[in-house]
């Protein structure tokens, strides 16, 4: 089997040798790069299958090396950063950020953010039609809903804001991004909208809309489907 191959973008040395054999332990070929210009030429020469980015470089922003990378390559890439602002998570996402997470972090929960970015780099030219999740399951080309094989009736929208977050499993959409596919870019700014569908949609697929499984909130930020 042919090693993924992880791109770290990182000016800290201690994070990078940490990083290094956790990741080689779980298979993936590691190659590292200290400056924004460093990790722009890596992307371009070395075809990494994801990149992990710090937003605090050297020489440029971490937003601007991601959008930059987005003008030439989809790469999967995940934001590491100690960046902690709602503000600063919503534009490296609405950017084309795959994922946020935020210093300190787990290896844990870094090595599942990897394998959601790795699964979303590999499925970006062929969409799930079908999903499921904790009984619930989506099939899209039938526009049919179930839960525990029990049809679920939902609303043209209610169906319109699942589909939008299932098509992306595990990934993290902002509200913008979320209200701007289901009800256009004039609403971009309606997050109070948004959570009164949200709150529908979850009394519907939810076992217990109080403890949800299926549809979690980051809070300030968006809502991630989550694939189980």
């Amino acid at each position: 089997m042919t090693e993924r191959r992880v791109l770290i973008v990182d000016d800290e040395p201690q994070l990078r040798r940490v990083l290094r054999p956790a990741l080689a332990a779980c298979g993936y070929e590691v190659i590292e790069a200290e400056t924004g210009r460093g990790a722009l030429e890596a992307i371009a020469a070395s075809a990494p299958d994801v990149v992990v980015l710090d937003l605090g470089l050297p020489d440029m922003d971490g937003k601007d090396v991601l959008a930059r990378a987005r003008a030439f390559s989809q790469v999967p890439i995940l934001i590491l950063s100690a960046r902690d602002r709602e503000a600063e998570k919503i534009a490296a996402l609405d950017s084309g950020a795959d994922d946020y997470i935020e210093k300190p972090f787990s290896t844990g929960e870094l090595m599942a953010r990897l394998r959601a970015a790795l699964r979303h780099g590999s499925r970006a030219a062929d969409e799930p039609r079908e999903i499921e999740s904790c009984g619930l399951r989506v099939d899209m080309d039938r526009r049919l809903v179930t839960k525990n094989g029990q049809p679920i009736k939902l609303t043209p929208k209610e169906y319109d804001l699942l589909t939008t977050l299932a098509r992306r499993p595990d990934r993290l959409l902002t509200h913008g991004q979320i209200l701007s596919a289901v009800w256009g870019p004039a609403h971009r700014q309606d997050t109070h909208y948004l959570r009164v569908f949200i709150g529908q949609l979850r009394a519907k697929i939810e076992d217990d809309t109080a403890a949800p499984r299926i549809v979690l909130t980051e809070p300030g930020v968006g809502y991630r489907f989550v694939k189980a």
